[in-house]
């Protein structure tokens, strides 16, 4: 088997263990108390399409990428919505706590901003110690 092709088998296996880990954290495959294989499968197949559910989610609310990958915009937006942020907004939705819909909406925005603050000043404090930047 020629060396490409081995690079290429081992770079599909990263991102499927990526993906496993993605799921892992988010919807919880691992979660399950089960004896029989037919369970199994049926439980995974409900967390893998969860996880897909919410990635598309994810991804249909994405920005338009810029330009420069290397250097993000310095804008004031909030940070693009990403998995974990629909899973907490979906959860707050389906199982609402004893907070008011305005107060999460105020807290999940604020939420972003703070984050989108972080990235800035992580992407600040890389550059500046980054002799070739």
């Amino acid at each position: 088997m020629p060396l490409s092709e081995l690079v290429r088998v081992a770079g599909v296996r990263w991102s499927v263990e990526e993906c496993f880990q993605a799921a892992k954290g988010q919807v919880g495959p691992d979660h399950y108390q089960v004896r029989h294989w037919t369970s199994w499968h049926r439980h995974i197949t409900l967390a893998m399409l969860a996880l897909a559910f919410l990635t598309a989610l994810a991804a249909d609310a994405a920005p338009e990428r810029p330009a420069d990958a290397h250097h993000p915009a310095h804008s004031r937006d909030p940070i693009a919505l990403t998995v974990p942020e629909i899973r907490h907004l979906l959860a707050a939705v389906f199982n609402p706590p004893a907070a008011t819909a305005k107060k999460m909406l105020h807290w999940f925005n604020w939420r972003r901003r703070h984050q989108a603050t972080a990235r800035r000043s992580h992407h600040r404090r890389r550059t500046a110690s980054d002799p070739a930047g």
